[in-house]
């Protein structure tokens, strides 16, 4: 059995290199595509951000897959991504790749049949409401189920009525 603690210097140099060409590699790839390239606006950037995170591990710590090849990983990922933002000016690209915004609550109507479709439980609802700072149920305008899986609490605690631009893409049921 090898041991885990022993290492050479020449395996410290090829990881040091390793890092700082992957690492310069995701700043210039990064520059060029964008900062939507680390966004979690969608699923899809969502996806990026681990696919980079685990080819910059990979090219770092395995000795199967040499700098250039990690490289080249990269390039192929931050193409994908902005064939996708490209695409998405397209509406079927658009529904191929993002989720459609679910409402969880309506007001202070809670609506549980979405609530089963998001796999999302009263529990975390309550706790999204709390993290929002609602005291009243009565605060809460609408409850949202973002395409990134994040929630959006939007309240007010005056009578103020919600600006339906807002609620535009949202899925009822």
């Amino acid at each position: 059995m090898e041991n885990l603690f022993e290492t050479t210097w020449e395996s410290v140099g090829v990881i040091f290199v390793s890092a700082l060409g992957i690492y310069l590699s995701v700043i210039l790839l990064t520059r060029i595509s964008g900062k939507r390239s680390f966004s979690k606006m969608s699923s899809f950037d969502f996806a990026m951000t681990v696919a980079v995170g685990s080819i910059i591990a990979t090219t770092i710590l395995s000795s199967s897959v040499n700098l250039i090849e990690g490289i080249l990983g990269l390039a192929a990922v931050y193409f994908l991504q902005i064939s996708i933002a490209i695409g998405r000016r397209h509406k079927l690209v658009e529904i191929l790749v993002d989720n459609t915004p679910l409402l969880l609550m309506d007001g202070q109507n809670i609506l549980h049949q979405n609530l089963r479709k998001a796999r999302v439980s009263e529990s975390d609802l309550r706790s999204k409401l709390r993290e929002a700072n609602v005291i009243q149920l009565s605060q809460v305008k609408a409850v949202v189920f973002e395409t990134t899986g994040d929630i959006s609490v939007l309240h007010s605690s005056d009578e103020q009525n919600l600006d339906i631009w807002l609620m535009k893409d949202v899925k009822r049921s």
